[in-house]
């Protein structure tokens, strides 16, 4: 499987677990599993980009990648705190 196909099933599964989290109302799941959908899908652009040759675009990815990684870790804690 290529990375494309990887990458695109991670954020399907971490945005369906989104939904499913929302819709029985453990929004901090919720949370936990955008934040992840966030980073990943980011991280995979900034990859992408990358190749391309888009080099400026791929580092303000990066950024956002590793802010939505912190944001994750941050709402991890905040679950296990609660």
């Amino acid at each position: 499987m290529s990375t494309k196909w990887i990458s695109s099933i991670l954020v399907a599964l971490f945005s369906i677990a989104a939904i499913v989290c929302i819709i029985l109302g453990n929004f901090n799941f919720a949370v936990l599993a955008m934040t992840i959908m966030f980073a990943m899908s980011n991280g995979f652009r900034a990859k992408s980009f990358k190749e391309q040759g888009y080099s400026k675009e791929a580092k303000w990815m990066k950024y956002m990648s590793i802010f939505f990684s912190i944001a994750s870790i941050v709402v991890l804690i905040v679950i296990f705190t609660d």
